[in-house]
C-alpha cells in the first residue's frame, strides 16, 4: 500500500488548527521551512520519516494518528478520533451520530463484493 500524502496533510491540517498553530509556528516547531508545511498540507510533497516524526513530536500527535489512513492496522487511531468527535457532543448528539454510523456500517457492507481495493 502506498502513502495517502492527501490525507496525510488533511490530517496534519487538522491537528494543526485544533492546537491553534499556524504554518509558521508549525514549521519552527518542527525544524521546516513553512513553505514546507503548505506543500504538505496540501499533500504535494513526500515525507520522510523524520519529517513525520518532527511535526507528530510538534503536535502532540502519534505517528499512527497522523498515517492511519494509509496503515492496515489502525484501529486504535479511528477509535480515538471517534471518542474525540463525541467528547464534547450533548446526549441527543451522541445518539443522532451513533445511529448514523450503524446505519453507514450496515449499508457498507450490503455493497457487494467488497475488495482491498475498496477497503483503503
Amino acid at each position: 500500500m502506498e502513502l495517502d500524502y492527501k490525507a496525510i496533510g488533511i490530517r496534519i491540517r487538522r491537528f494543526r488548527k485544533q492546537r491553534g498553530l499556524t504554518q509558521q509556528s508549525l514549521a519552527e516547531l518542527s525544524n521546516q521551512d513553512p513553505s514546507n508545511i503548505s506543500h504538505i498540507e496540501r499533500g504535494a510533497t513526500k515525507l520522510g520519516l523524520p519529517t513525520i516524526v518532527n511535526i507528530a513530536n510538534a503536535l502532540g500527535a502519534s505517528v499512527d494518528e497522523l498515517l492511519c489512513d494509509s496503515l492496515e492496522k489502525s484501529d486504535r487511531a479511528f477509535a480515538n478520533e471517534v471518542s474525540e468527535l463525541l467528547a464534547d457532543c450533548n446526549p441527543w448528539e451522541r445518539r443522532v451520530l451513533v445511529s448514523t454510523m450503524r446505519t453507514l456500517k450496515e449499508n457498507l457492507r450490503k455493497r457487494l463484493p467488497l475488495t482491498d481495493a475498496d477497503r483503503f
